[in-house]
């Protein structure tokens, strides 16, 4: 009699399939001794993450808002930098006007007449167009309130009416660039009344 072949007990069973050929399976390797995380491990996990996740959200907005500043502190400086140098050369510029200015009053009225004077009338006159085309103006001064930001005191002389610290007078033109006082004018200020010559000399 011939002996049936048993099975080990662990070995694997080959499957048959509809087609009669055989088909092994392979089940997934199961760690020994190894349980499910909790529910309340994961949910600690969760927590960490969460934690983790809004840091780096608050360190990025923190690097955005940086920057941000960075840049606008930097567009700041560099216009800063271009109104100082354009500030710079628009100053030097005025000494220029001045002796342009002082020439053209000295003309005597025949020097006026000649073609030449009608064509050195318009380098002031150009200049004077540039300026304005940055933003320079000329100050009003004379009949104004005495004012230190805007005027320097030259010279005080008393005056007929008694005002005092009005501008009677101005030496040298003040400038303006924009709102802000590129040259300040040289100016004569008013000190009290001008007393009369009748007060001065003493009565016998």
């Amino acid at each position: 009699m011939s002996e049936q072949l048993q099975p080990r007990p662990h070995e694997e069973q080959p499957e048959t399939t509809t087609d009669g050929q055989e088909a092994t399976t392979t089940a997934a390797p199961v760690e020994e001794g190894a349980a499910p995380p909790s529910v309340e491990a994961l949910q600690a996990r969760i927590a960490e993450l969460e934690r983790e996740n809004a840091e780096l959200r608050d360190n990025w907005l923190r690097a955005v808002a940086d920057y941000k500043n960075f840049k606008r502190r930097t567009d700041q400086e560099r216009a800063e930098l271009i109104r100082s140098a354009s500030a710079a050369l628009l100053l030097k510029l005025l000494p220029v006007m001045d002796d342009l200015e002082r020439a053209m009053a000295g003309v005597t009225p025949e020097v006026a007449e000649t073609p030449w004077y009608g064509g050195f009338k318009l380098i002031p006159q150009k200049l004077q167009t540039i300026l304005e085309s940055e933003g320079v103006t000329r100050m009003q001064t004379v009949g104004e309130p005495f004012d230190p930001n805007r005027h320097e005191a030259i010279i005080y002389e008393p005056s007929e009416d008694g005002e005092d610290g009005r501008v009677i007078a101005e030496l040298q033109h003040g400038y303006l660039l924009r709102d802000r006082v590129l040259r300040p004018a040289m100016v004569k200020v008013s000190q009290g009344k001008k007393q009369s010559s009748d007060s001065e000399t003493p009565h016998g």
